[in-house]
């Protein structure tokens, strides 16, 4: 079986030094639970921060790592600068506050640990790098690490990665506000599989792809750089086993008759929640104000226990809504508390496991009211320490369980007025409605915990394609020095040369992609070479063409061959007598899609038509794009012309006119001894690619499939193969 290497901000064990040595103990928490199975079970190797410790002599990380390594875990050391601006910094001052929708809690500048994040995230990466070993599945775990899963791609391209987000991933308008959204996104496309909790999350990541990064999402998957990226829901459980067997302990069960004792005829109101402020705590003490005041008789009938865990206590904002949330629970009790009791027992401490469950098995109302949430673990541990069946759980709509706990009572956490009355209705709700909702929550919580969560992601990961598969790497140095060689052996040599996509990066509209002037030099050098014929192939307009290129002593060709001027200063030849006369059909059906689609237009050609949408919004236009071809289909039935997909563009040419045809027109005049090299880089230069003789050679530049011999990156390596190929000043 595959070996796992889970990538996490943190191990799962807390590392401190004493007199005795290096100790090491377990933490607690949902990710440490929920993988705490596969990492047992499976020959797993665990990569994380160990801690704050007080430098980090090689001695010391000798003696960290020797004791790590027996509990298969293997530290990643960070600086106490990468702590503060990647952990403290960027991740939760930035990234935290994004994500869970609450953007005025946003620094004024956003860029200062940005730089610290990359380099952190690079030392993650690198670090998985040197563990891993062929075969290995790789886990990266949440939004600290976003970089990691593409950095990984590029230090080991053929390993099966996975990426999951333990929190919110927000809708496209709020991430677009990030400026590094792009970064973000491309770093978690290196993954196979990108798991969130919910459909609603994924859903918001795979349009982000589409606003931000200009990719079409189809049956839950994405295109980037040749691989088919799977995106998921797979929603984190809990250990349902290990909390109904704590429930059912002898000293939970005598905590709880003390603590019923201790309510009398007074019911329990309990929340637990770290001090977080997407967990909404002052709204929710806002609607409890709001019931006691209402409702007078409830400030003796009701107890409210919150419970709230300190959180990123070095955080500025933090420390803040502590002070604000002591003072709003202080005016609470002062206005409605009295000499015998106080409506809320504010506790802002950790409890331990056993206290926890006896509060859980104790509460009739349990109050689980985030603003936003990514999952809420805290409402599954409540379901499945009420082996009792009794109990109500309300729960906050903007929460990830709530998608799975719909029995539960739902409200908006920023309806005041609602809440209050989802509470009143709660209190009043009859017992055996109480216990078929909790019956129906208890086997949906139990069937999903957080063993099957992982077994079901890991397997999802394990059944994707090899990437060696799916993916064409790009050729090795080795392979593309040596083939430059050999041309620049040979006696001569014929170039044809795609533009767009080959020699210059797409651009939003196509005349903003004019020629830079290092572009001109290097083919006016080409030209100069002896012994050699260059050729430029293009779908643009031979207009277009001869102003850019008129000037040089080359080969043009435009629309794709229905254009050819293959020696200058020699006229412009076309492929056939008369523009073909279903343009006019064509053109009506495209300027139509056009109007109702700002920012796409059509380039009118002597040959055929474009239908440009690479302005338009990403989701209108690939949508618009959508409509459009299948038009096309019914418009052109029968006609001598056929379709054609490229980026961001749908072309119609007349039937029979392809790249191809230029091969002849640019041999014509070489030596049958003269080597060829065709370079392209989409489905239209694969014409051109067919019709090369055997002695030529295709390059294709990008990702994506092609039968080309070579394959570069980027025009930027398109431009740097060309120039090896100049003579040696």
């Amino acid at each position: 079986m595959a070996r796992l290497l889970i990538v996490a901000n943190r191990l799962p064990v807390s590392v401190t030094l004493s007199k005795e040595g290096v100790r090491i103990s377990a933490t607690s928490g949902g990710l440490a639970t929920g993988l705490s199975g596969p990492h047992k079970r499976l020959d797993s190797l665990w990569l994380g921060w160990p801690g704050d410790l007080p430098g980090t002599s090689p001695e010391l990380v000798r003696k960290v790592e020797s004791r790590l390594s027996e509990l298969r875990l293997a530290p990643v050391f960070l600086t106490e600068e990468e702590v503060r601006r990647y952990y403290h910094g960027f991740s939760n001052r930035v990234l935290w506050p994004l994500y869970h929708y609450l953007i005025d809690k946003l620094p004024l500048s956003l860029g200062d640990d940005w730089p610290l994040y990359v380099q952190a995230n690079r030392k993650f990466a690198e670090a998985v790098a040197r563990q891993y070993r062929a075969g290995d599945l790789v886990w990266v775990h949440d939004y600290q690490l976003s970089l990691v899963p593409g950095m990984l791609r590029d230090l080991i391209p053929d390993a099966k990665i996975g990426f999951f987000l333990h929190i919110p991933f927000p809708s496209s308008d709020i991430f677009r506000l990030l400026p590094w959204g792009k970064q973000v996104l491309e770093g978690l496309l290196g993954a196979d599989l990108v798991g969130f909790h919910t459909f609603g999350y994924a859903r918001h990541f795979g349009r982000s792809l589409t606003v931000v990064l200009g990719l079409e999402v189809n049956d839950g998957e994405a295109c980037w750089e040749g691989r088919r990226v799977k995106l998921g829901a797979f929603p984190l459980g809990i250990d349902f086993g290990g909390f109904q067997s704590l429930a059912n302990d002898p000293d939970v069960e005598s905590a709880v008759e003390k603590i019923r004792r201790d309510l009398g005829a007074r019911k329990l109101f309990l929340g637990v929640d770290r001090l977080d402020y997407p967990k909404g705590l002052p709204r929710r003490m806002g609607a409890l104000r709001s019931l006691f005041e209402q409702e007078p008789a409830l400030r003796e009938r009701v107890r409210c226990i919150q419970v709230a865990v300190p959180s990123r206590t070095k955080i500025e904002t933090y420390a803040t809504m502590r002070r604000r949330l002591d003072e709003l629970v202080g005016r609470i009790n002062g206005e409605f508390g009295s000499i015998t009791s106080v409506p809320i027992h504010y506790l802002y401490r950790s409890i331990s496991p056993q206290q926890l469950v006896a509060l859980y098995r104790s509460a009739d109302l349990m109050l689980v009211t985030p603003l936003r949430d990514g999952m809420n673990l805290v409402a599954k541990e409540f379901v499945a320490s009420r082996a009792d069946g009794d109990g109500i759980l309300v729960i906050s709509e903007l929460a990830g369980a709530a998608t799975e706990l719909v029995e539960a009572v739902r409200i908006n956490p920023y309806d005041r007025e609602g809440m209050v009355q989802a509470i009143r209705g709660a209190m009043a709700m009859p017992a055996e409605e109480r216990r078929l909702r909790m019956q129906a929550l208890r086997r949906r919580v139990q069937a999903y915990d957080c063993f099957r969560w992982a077994e079901d992601f890991l397997k999802a990961l394990s059944e994707r394609p090899s990437c060696q598969a799916e993916l064409q790497p790009f050729s090795p140095q080795q392979e593309t020095e040596r083939l430059s060689q050999n041309l620049r052996q040979a006696s001569g040599l014929v170039l044809l040369l795609d533009y767009d996509g080959t020699l210059v990066p797409f651009s939003s509209a196509p005349w903003m992609a004019r020629p830079d002037e290092p572009l001109i030099s290097l083919l006016g050098k080409l030209c100069s070479r002896p012994n050699t014929s260059l050729h430029l192939v293009s779908g643009r307009a031979r207009e277009t063409m001869q102003s850019w290129f008129g000037g040089l002593p080359l080969g043009l060709h435009a629309e794709h061959g229905y254009w050819s001027r293959p020696e200058p200063p020699g006229p412009w030849r076309s492929a056939a007598t008369e523009p073909p006369e279903w343009k006019r059909k064509v053109l009506e059906v495209m300027e139509g899609f056009a109007e109702t689609t700002p920012g796409a237009f059509v380039e009118e050609k002597t040959a055929g038509l474009a239908w440009h949408y690479r302005m338009a919004d990403p989701v209108l236009g690939a949508m618009r794009a959508a409509e459009l071809w299948d038009s096309l289909g019914g418009a052109l039935n029968g006609l001598p012309a056929e379709t054609l997909r490229g980026a961001k563009v749908i072309e119609v040419r007349a039937r029979g006119i392809h790249k191809g045809l230029v091969v002849a027109r640019a041999l014509e005049k070489a030596p049958p001894d003269w080597a060829i090299l065709a370079m392209g880089d989409d489905a239209t230069d694969e014409d051109l690619f067919a019709a090369l003789p055997r002695q030529g050679c295709s390059v294709h530049v990008g990702r994506g499939a092609s039968v080309a011999k070579l394959r570069l990156k980027d025009p930027a390596a398109a431009r740097a193969f060309l120039a090896s190929l100049l003579p040696s000043a």
